[in-house]
C-alpha cells in the first residue's frame, strides 16, 4: 500500500488547496489565488508557487477568513479525514472563526431577512430569545 502523502516533491498552491479541500476545484483555487484572496507567508503569491511544510496560508473561505500551516504536501486529492491531515488551523485563526459564526447567528435571530417574514418556527424562536 503506498503512503497517500507524498513530502518529497514539489507541488503547485491551487493544487495543495485543492487536495487539501479547501476548493472544490483547482480552478476555483487558481481564480481565489489570483483574485489576492490567497495569502502565502504574509504574501501574495501565483498559483503555480511550490508549497513548503511549515509555510502559513491565509484564505478566505465563504465568509470566514482562515490561516494554517502546512504539515504535509500532497497532490492528491483524498478522504476529508486524510486532507484534515495536510494543514493546521491557528488558535487565532479558530478563535477569530467562533466568533463571526457567533455574530452571524447572533444577528440572524434578531434581523430576520426583509424579503419575507419569518416563519412560525423562527417567530417562537424569536419570542423565546426575547422572553430570556
Amino acid at each position: 500500500m503506498s503512503n497517500p502523502v507524498q513530502s518529497s516533491t514539489q507541488v503547485r498552491l491551487d493544487k495543495w488547496l485543492w487536495a487539501a479541500r479547501f476548493y472544490k476545484t483547482r480552478s476555483l483555487a487558481r481564480d481565489q489565488i489570483d483574485g489576492g484572496k490567497v495569502h502565502y507567508n504574509g504574501q501574495r503569491t501565483k498559483p503555480g508557487k511550490a508549497v513548503d511544510v511549515g509555510a502559513l496560508v491565509r484564505f478566505w473561505q465563504g465568509q470566514d477568513e482562515r490561516e494554517v500551516r502546512v504539515l504535509e504536501v500532497s497532490e492528491q486529492r483524498k478522504s476529508a479525514p486524510l486532507a484534515q491531515q495536510l494543514y493546521e488551523e491557528t488558535e487565532a485563526s479558530l478563535k477569530k472563526r467562533a466568533e463571526n459564526s457567533e455574530a452571524r447567528r447572533f444577528n440572524s435571530q434578531f434581523a430576520p431577512s426583509p424579503e419575507r417574514r419569518p416563519d412560525k418556527q423562527e417567530r417562537r424562536q424569536l419570542i423565546r430569545v426575547k422572553q430570556s
